[in-house]
């Protein structure tokens, strides 16, 4: 199945360690190696993120909980 090579979908929700910060200030998190940006985490923050955008390289993700 095309598409399917990525270890995320859009809707998925996934306890995620922050563990850098990206050009433009987003928290960087990985989800089996999976790059995930997180808008508003800070580097060490533990939160649940839903995956709101998958792209090639990476996808976006919203806190739904601190």
């Amino acid at each position: 199945m095309e598409g399917k090579d990525k270890p995320v979908d859009v809707g998925d929700v996934y306890e995620v360690k922050i563990e850098d910060t990206g050009k433009r200030g987003d928290g960087v998190a990985r989800v089996n190696g999976f790059v995930i940006f997180v808008p508003e985490a800070e580097k060490g923050d533990k939160v649940l993120v839903k995956i709101v955008s998958v792209r090639d390289t990476y996808a976006i993700g919203r806190i739904v909980e601190i």
